[in-house]
């Protein structure tokens, strides 16, 4: 079983601190939660249900404690990505990849990963 889902803040927030972790609550309010209206005892709130469904590790730094993000952010976002096409999608990708045939904008460098993507997709499949 996968990871519990993410509500949008906590996929912002959680996001801000992979990209910047370790960090304590005060960095993460300051950094993220100040300029979005946040009070510094809701980030804190936020980070520790972040901790408690996996997300995030917490240790005792000098003073404060410092929280650090359990993924990558690569791995973030194939876990959101994941979350995604099972809940939103029903485990089908041919909406995701219709919209981007048909709606994104995909620029040279991303269609290029993509094919590559596509390819080693192809290899996996011709494997088994």
């Amino acid at each position: 079983m996968g990871m519990p889902s993410l509500g949008d803040q906590e996929l912002e927030l959680l996001q801000f601190i992979t990209e910047h972790s370790p960090m304590t609550v005060r960095e993460a309010y300051e950094g993220y939660g100040k300029d979005k209206g946040l009070a510094r005892t809701t980030i804190l709130t936020m980070m520790e249900r972040l901790r408690t469904k996996g997300y995030l590790t917490r240790s005792e730094g000098e003073g404060a404690n410092e929280y650090s993000a359990c993924l990558t952010r690569s791995a973030l976002m194939r876990r959101v990505v994941q979350d995604f096409v099972e809940k939103t999608l029903g485990g089908t990708l041919s909406p995701f990849v219709a919209y981007i045939a048909e709606d994104a904008n995909v620029d040279p460098q991303e269609f290029e990963e993509l094919k590559r993507l596509v390819d080693e997709l192809e290899l996996r499949e011709d494997e088994k």
